[in-house]
């Protein structure tokens, strides 16, 4: 199997070399991109499984860039930031980031954040890695159609309509959690709970990952994500979908066909 290749796109010299040395040692493939056009060329003539982000990165702007690739790719996205606001790390993930590390960070953070990350997007082998997992393009193989609140959402292929028919971006951590929703309809479940079914890391009272992707969802498949009807909080507890789910087994590669 191939190493899990990682794309770090950092502007200052020390940390990209810190990365790149911590990375390798981990039996990752490492590139390195320092502005925009060097990260969509990487991404569409290289597999990329990662990618870390600098939101400073000299004339380009860290967080338009990851806006820019979530139109054109679902590689997961870490941004590394030297910005500790609740209002950047919000607007992070708000533009399709998977995780948000600020600096200075612990190398043994960062490794481990990647290896959460990779987790979720179904990389089992995360040492030597194998390649991101993608959508079948045959269409031959049976997979799961999700039905919901005029929604349509095929987890397998990446692929998700809205309540007009058209195909909308989810990053690879929406999908995630999506699921453990769509799977799981009127049930209350709990951080914890949402975290380890998404293959993240244990959850603490301190922390606002989860709360974070909610929010995040929301803004996506909610009418109004300031009075949810589908993702619903349960006070001291958790989340619930409170929404009807129509599960279909379907071998058929087009959304549209349904």
């Amino acid at each position: 199997m191939s190493e899990s290749t990682v794309l770090v796109v950092e502007d200052d010299a020390k940390v990209r070399s810190l990365l790149r040395k911590v990375l390798e040692d981990e039996g990752f493939a490492v590139l390195e991109a320092g502005t925009t056009a060097e990260v969509l060329d990487l991404i569409r003539t290289t597999v990329v499984n990662l990618i870390t982000l600098d939101i400073n990165l000299g004339s380009d702007n860290g967080i338009e860039l990851a806006r820019t690739v979530r139109r054109v790719s679902s590689v997961p996205i870490i941004i590394v930031s030297g910005k500790d606001d609740l209002i950047d790390r919000v607007v992070g993930l708000e533009v399709g980031a998977d995780d948000y590390i600020t600096k200075p960070f612990h190398v043994r953070e960062v490794i481990a954040r990647i290896r959460s990350v990779l987790r979720r997007v179904g990389q089992n082998d995360l040492t030597g890695g194998g390649q991101m997992a993608q959508p079948d393009p045959t269409g031959d193989a049976a997979c799961e159609k999700f039905h919901f609140d005029g929604m349509i959402a095929i987890p397998d292929r990446l692929q998700f309509l809205d309540r007009g028919g058209l195909d909308r971006d989810l990053t690879s951590g929406d999908f995630k959690l999506l699921t453990v929703f769509l799977k799981r309809p009127k049930r209350v479940l709990s951080r914890d709970q949402l975290m380890n079914l998404t293959g993240g890391h244990d959850w603490s009272p301190l922390d606002r990952t989860i709360d974070n992707q909610i929010a995040r969802l929301r803004k996506k498949i909610e009418r109004n994500p300031s009075e949810p009807k589908l993702i619903k909080t349960v006070r001291g507890v958790g989340y619930t979908f409170a929404c009807d789910v129509k599960t279909v087994q379907t071998p058929d590669p087009s959304v549209n066909s349904a």
